[in-house]
């Protein structure tokens, strides 16, 4: 069963998921350079900083075992994996 605390930690990890992606596609739409209006970053600082976001959560993960990471470095090994077979990122 999940406790209040665990919620709370996969609850911000889901909200910061979706501050990545809406990140990522403001890059897609305006570039790395564009500043919103009301704001001193840059897009490329903006993603910086929810990726971060979302490494800390990831790290909470961790420490509040939620996760292992030693599954963590191996999905991400299988990641790489198939990065390597089906995408030109790896070359």
């Amino acid at each position: 069963m999940i406790n209040k605390k665990e919620h709370e930690i996969m609850s911000i990890l889901q909200e910061e998921s979706a501050e990545v992606i809406q990140a990522v596609s403001k890059i897609f739409r305006f570039g790395y350079k564009s500043k919103h209006p009301e704001s001193l970053q840059t897009n490329r600082e903006h993603l910086a900083e929810e990726v971060g976001d979302l490494i800390a959560m990831v790290q909470l993960l961790v420490e509040n075992e939620i996760v292992d990471w030693r599954d963590v470095e191996i999905a991400k090994d299988k990641k790489f994996e198939k990065l390597r077979k089906w995408s030109n990122i790896m070359n």
